[in-house]
């Protein structure tokens, strides 16, 4: 068996790293999504809001719709007198008229009738009569009102580029009536195992052979951290299918990573393989994982 020195001219993983993101070329392909699918994507484009939030004037209160003015000075000892002239229906629109000395009931998340300005809560008045309440405390023009365009104006930006879409965006999103949005597409991650011991899961492993457990690994790995692994098979240990499978898997995903040995020995075919899948080869060979014991680990990372 020969071997090879360089191997034991390992980096610490940070500085591998490092040599790796040196080589990286950044690359986001977007594609377009229904945004009831984007929890957890990445967004490749801002998305603006089309329209106001709200689109009208709403009430935060269950009470009564009210011209502001009507209830100045008004207090328990002395409250302000007013007519109920009619209801606010939800999901309707308010078209009412409201006069001096009158007021319309509405519930939360009602539409503000036109001339009302501000919402008396339910709980500082008291019904007196037949159609009339008194008001034991003054309201202010726009209080207990959400006013049109308040929580977002048309144009305004709801999510930045690269930010990662979360269960309370999707509500954001759909409440201005977008459906679809432009996210980073999950990149292929192709996972190549090799080596004549291995066999698949499902089978019976033979004496010498041992089922390969890496690659799903892997695959769930991958999936946890947002890929789309796409699993390649077990190479025989021949220099032919290791680089044919390895290039054929390369060509169709955005990544590949190959489960094998890399040692010292004559026999890795690893380095081989990826030395032959183009530039800038390999850029570090042997890592040191863990310096208090001085231990290695054998990888070889290639990347597209």
């Amino acid at each position: 068996m020969t071997t090879d020195s360089e191997f034991f001219k390992v980096l610490p993983v940070e500085e591998a790293l490092a040599r790796l993101f040196a080589q990286w070329h950044h690359r986001v392909m977007p594609e377009s999504l229904d945004v009831r699918q984007a929890s957890g994507r990445t967004l490749a484009e801002a998305v603006y809001s089309p329209c106001a939030l709200p689109a009208f004037r709403r009430s935060t209160m269950d009470g009564y719709a009210v011209r502001a003015a009507d209830t100045h000075g008004a207090s328990q000892s002395l409250p302000a007198m007013l007519r109920v002239t009619g209801r606010v229906v939800m999901g309707e629109p308010a078209e009412m008229p409201i006069e001096r000395g009158q007021a319309v009931e509405i519930h939360t998340g009602g539409m503000l009738p036109p001339d009302a300005d501000a919402v008396v809560m339910v709980e500082k008045t008291q019904t007196f009569g037949e159609n009339m309440i008194e008001v034991m405390s003054p309201v202010a023009p726009g209080e207990n009102v959400v006013d049109v365009g308040e929580d977002m104006l048309r144009g305004d930006m709801i999510l930045r580029a690269g930010q990662r879409v979360r269960p309370q965006d999707i509500g954001g999103l759909l409440a201005v009536g977008e459906l679809r949005v432009i996210v980073a597409a999950r990149p292929r991650i192709g996972v190549l195992s090799c080596g004549d011991e291995l066999v698949a899961p499902e089978e019976t492993p033979q004496p010498g052979q041992i089922r390969d457990i890496n690659a799903y690994m892997l695959a769930a790995l991958i999936e946890q951290v947002g890929g789309v692994p796409v699993l390649l098979g077990i190479a025989r240990d021949t220099l032919d299918d290791y680089r044919t499978r390895a290039q054929s898997g390369l060509e169709g995903c955005d990544m590949l990573v190959l489960t094998a040995g890399s040692s010292v020995s004559s026999r890795d075919l690893t380095r081989t393989v990826i030395e032959n899948l183009g530039a800038p080869g390999i850029l570090q060979h042997g890592l040191a994982v863990n310096r208090a014991s001085q231990r290695y680990s054998r990888c070889v990372t290639a990347n597209r």
